[in-house]
């Protein structure tokens, strides 16, 4: 699940703002520009971002609709209690039989 990652919900935090470059949405993580580019693939793929080469450089820009989407979908969570997201992807990767994506 995209957003049971602590890294990936500080990135869509950071394109709250504005369009980044790639380079730019990993300056301030400690991990490497392919664990990043791993993250905004995944982002990408459950459409809450979309990615556009703009010259030589790849653009990040978050899809509004999408989140407001996955919003609604957490928000019906929050009647019962507070969500994990971490535990929530560890249960779902558990009933889906597939290992949680890795950082």
């Amino acid at each position: 699940m995209a957003l049971a990652d602590p890294t990936r919900r500080a990135i869509l935090a950071m394109l709250l703002e504005d369009d980044m470059a790639v380079t730019d949405v990993a300056e301030p993580f400690p991990i490497s520009l392919a664990a990043i580019s791993k993250h905004l693939a995944l982002l990408a793929e459950a459409g809450l971002i979309s990615q556009e080469k703009r010259g030589r450089v790849k653009w990040c820009k978050l899809e509004p609709d999408a989140m407001r989407a996955a919003s609604v979908w957490m928000q019906a969570f929050g009647q019962f209690e507070p969500l994990n997201l971490e535990a929530f992807e560890r249960f779902l990767a558990a009933e889906l039989g597939t290992p949680p994506d890795p950082d």
